[in-house]
């Protein structure tokens, strides 16, 4: 399955899932909780306030080798738009991606979101866990502040 395939169908349209493809096109489901919505919200607000360039997306595809992610929330430059416009999935990740980490989601796993992100581009990756605190990382591996302009050190949403 491709992602045009995915957007197309429309028994996937309404689905109270977060859908993903994996490197042999299949379909990956995962449950959205209200809590997982709530947090983004706050992410969003943090970036408004905090990045004044550039655009906030949620439910952001990002085609990789190992299949279409999709990260929460992420943060696009304005040279990132200017490349890639509203391309779906995007070839590469935006600057920063962001995913929310939820009781289905193991540490492997998340492990693996974040090198795809970064090595598909991605300057920065932050998750989020239950308590509403911010782990951040670059190629180097786990930060203590971010490397984004006005970000700074960030502990807890």
């Amino acid at each position: 399955m491709q992602w045009s395939d995915v957007l197309n169908d429309p028994s996937l349209r309404d689905l109270p899932y977060k859908i993903e493809l994996d490197a042999q096109g299949r379909l990956l489901m995962s449950p959205a909780s209200n809590r997982h919505g709530i947090q983004q919200a706050k992410l969003v607000r943090l970036l408004a306030n905090r990045l004044t360039d550039g655009e906030i997306a949620t439910e952001c595809s990002i085609g990789t080798h190992a299949g279409v992610k999709v990260a929460d929330v992420v943060w696009m430059s304005p040279a990132f738009l200017r490349q890639h416009g509203d391309t779906t999935p995007y070839p590469q990740a935006p600057e920063l991606c962001i995913e929310i980490l939820s009781p289905s989601n193991t540490a492997a796993e998340m492990q693996d979101k974040i090198r795809l992100y970064l090595g598909y581009g991605a300057q920065e990756v932050w998750t989020l866990n239950d308590a509403g605190r911010i782990s951040l990382f670059g190629p180097e591996g786990e930060r203590a502040c971010s490397c984004l302009p006005g970000m700074g050190a960030l502990e807890t949403l």
